[in-house]
Formats: C-alpha cells, sequence, structure tokens
C-alpha cells in the first residue's frame, strides 16, 4: 500500500474487494493528520521559535514516528481483516471443524478489533502534538493543526465504527472490555480535536 500511487489507491479502494476499506482510511487519516503536524513543526524554525526549539523538534520527529506507524496499520488492517474471512471460509462439516473455525473467527475479530483501537491511539497521540504545537508553532501555517487535528477526529470517528461491528461478534469478556477502552478513547479524541480546531479558527478569525 505505500508505494501505491493515490490514484491506483483509490482505484482499489472503489473496487469490489474486501480490502482496502474503511480500515484503512482511517489508518491514513492518522498518517497525513501526522504529516501536517510534522509540516508545522518544519515551517518553526528560526531565531523566531529559538525559545521552543527543543519541543518543536520533539513534536517533528514524534509526528513523523505516528505517520509510520499510521502507514504501517493501515497495511496490518488489510491482513486482519483478510484473516476474518478466511477464518468464516473454515470447513464446519463435524463438531471439531466448527469448534476450530468457531476459535479461528473469535481471534480474527478480535485482531481486527484491535487494528483501529491501535489507530485511536495513534490519533490520541497525534492531537497531543498539535495541541502542544498550536500556541508556540508558526502563525502562518496554523490553519494545517486544525486540518491534522480534524484528521486525527476522522481517523478515531472510522475506527470506532470498525471496533462496533467487530464487536459484534465476540463474546470473550477480556476483548470486550478491552476494545470498549478505545472507544472511551475515540470519544475523548473527538472533543478534543473540536477544542483544537475552534482554538484555530477563534485565532484565524479574530
Amino acid at each position: 500500500m505505500r508505494t501505491d500511487t493515490i490514484d491506483s489507491f483509490l482505484h482499489d479502494l472503489a473496487a469490489r474487494v474486501p480490502a482496502p476499506g474503511g480500515g484503512a482510511t482511517s489508518a491514513l487519516h492518522a498518517a497525513q493528520g501526522a504529516a501536517l503536524v510534522a509540516m508545522v513543526a518544519r515551517y518553526s524554525d528560526g531565531a523566531r521559535y529559538a525559545a521552543h526549539a527543543a519541543a518543536i523538534a520533539e513534536i517533528r520527529d514524534t509526528a513523523d514516528e505516528l505517520r509510520a506507524s499510521a502507514l504501517a496499520l493501515a497495511e496490518q488492517d488489510a491482513v486482519a481483516f483478510g484473516a476474518v474471512g478466511a477464518a468464516y471460509g473454515l470447513p464446519k462439516s463435524n463438531d471439531d471443524e466448527k469448534a476450530a473455525r468457531a476459535r479461528a473467527i473469535t481471534a480474527a475479530l478480535a485482531e481486527a478489533g484491535r487494528v483501529p483501537a491501535r489507530v485511536i491511539a495513534v490519533a490520541d497521540q497525534l492531537l497531543d502534538l498539535a495541541q502542544g504545537l498550536r500556541p508556540i508553532g508558526n502563525t502562518n501555517v496554523i490553519a494545517d493543526i486544525a486540518a491534522a487535528a480534524d484528521a486525527a477526529r476522522a481517523a478515531a470517528a472510522t475506527s470506532r465504527v470498525n471496533i462496533e461491528i467487530n464487536l459484534v461478534g465476540i463474546t470473550d469478556p477480556a476483548v470486550r472490555a478491552e476494545l470498549g477502552a478505545a472507544l472511551e478513547r475515540a470519544a475523548d479524541i473527538f472533543q478534543r480535536a473540536d477544542q483544537v480546531t475552534s482554538a484555530v479558527r477563534e485565532h484565524i478569525l479574530r
């Protein structure tokens, strides 16, 4: 996926194939948000920003790491989705096969839910960076901080739905609790992202 052109990725996304789908797009939302934060950080250099140079450099480097993590998650989502399909395709002609198939489906659904949960974690960290950079970064590109926050929000929103659809088939209490915590984290992201965007808009429109 990382070597695709944008056009070829969108072609695959539009095709009648199981992956890439919404899970990959959620991770790419996060990757784009991280790239935007890194870009703003790179524009926030020179003597004018010297007092915050160390913090800005740390934000830049962390954003680069999050971009790579999010891109990897986009690819992991396709693998996890394929594993779910493979599990449902296992034979079920006798009790042993049915039991093995049920175990495989449970494990595959759990992993398919964990990938978007990891995307939510990346989005959460991304918002931390956006919040930290907004007051100290280059105001000439402050709109891109809002764009990054909105990208993090989109990543979390799409991931929330993907977790919920996998939760339907999961009965393990521990896994349900694990993924439920990710859903709560997503709800917090929505609020924080809106706060960042509102702060940016207030700065622009004042």
